[in-house]
């Protein structure tokens, strides 16, 4: 047994601890660079969207089961559309529009609402990661899922037959891009005005409705012309149309798409800037 340590003498102070070794604290403790939170808020926004169930039947088991259906069942009258590869030539861009909107829009409103109903919002607006960030890694998150689905959903299409046009995969690029923007926004407007429960119901009523009331999967041939001027003003319908555009009939940049879409997401990014809550 080691002997006890020496009792200072009555009246003396006790000795300082010694200085700790060189590089103790070194790193010091601080918030970690914002491109790396982003980074980090990113992946952790796309794993929960992952995980989830329902989200994973909204954004991509729904697209690949309307485009199979639709594709090899002859229940719709599509334009200049007879055989397999021909239905699936139209619908194909379509679904790829209807999957970025389920994701970006749909999935995103019910996703936020719920979190800032619950407080997640106020508390990690709390954090280092400045607001503006947890938004850019809610938009990294829909761009991850949607590339997942643009892969998905094309292997699908290739293997009924879909002969897309090469040229046009720059455009298309750009479409989706554009769309997803526009989308993100309306869906963090909805959810950062509404509560958490009409967000739930008016997102899905939305899905529904644009699914049967937009050139996703319905030609626009089949409204009344009077509809089919406002219809075509819709981002979900400039977006299929632009797409067809470019991969199914070749032409370089649908200037009008583009304005569509890009209109939409300017005033919807305002708006969700103006209107948005965190509580």
């Amino acid at each position: 047994m080691s002997p006890a340590a020496p009792t200072p003498p009555a009246g003396s102070a006790a000795a300082p601890p010694p200085p700790p070794p060189p590089g103790t604290f070194t790193p010091r403790p601080g918030a970690a660079p914002l491109p790396r939170m982003i980074a980090a808020q990113t992946a952790l926004e796309a794993r929960l969207l992952l995980r989830h169930g329902e989200q994973l039947l909204l954004t991509v088991i729904i697209p690949a089961l309307l485009l199979l259906l639709f594709a090899t069942v002859d229940i719709l009258s599509l334009p200049g559309a007879g055989s397999t590869a021909e239905r699936t030539g139209f619908l194909a861009p379509g679904i790829l529009a209807l999957a970025a909107f389920a994701t970006a829009f749909t999935g995103q409103a019910i996703a936020t609402g719920y979190e800032r109903r619950y407080g997640v919002l106020k508390r990690l607006g709390a954090t280092p990661l400045p607001r503006w960030g947890l938004l850019a890694g809610k938009t990294g998150a829909v761009l991850v899922t949607l590339a997942l689905q643009t892969v998905l959903l094309t292997a699908i299409a290739l293997a009924l037959g879909w002969s897309p046009d090469g040229g046009g995969i720059p455009a298309a690029a750009a479409l989706l891009l554009l769309g997803t923007a526009a989308f993100s926004a309306l869906g963090l407007l909805m959810a950062g005005t509404l509560r958490a429960e009409a967000t739930l119901a008016g997102a899905n009523l939305v899905f529904v409705v644009l699914l049967l009331c937009s050139d996703v999967v319905f030609p626009l041939e089949n409204f009344p012309e009077p509809a089919q001027d406002v219809l075509g003003l819709l981002p979900v319908t400039a977006l299929a149309d632009g797409l067809r555009r470019v991969l199914q009939h070749g032409e370089a940049l649908p200037w009008g798409s583009l304005a569509v879409l890009a209109a939409w997401a300017v005033a919807a990014t305002a708006a969700a800037a103006r209107w948005f809550r965190w509580e």
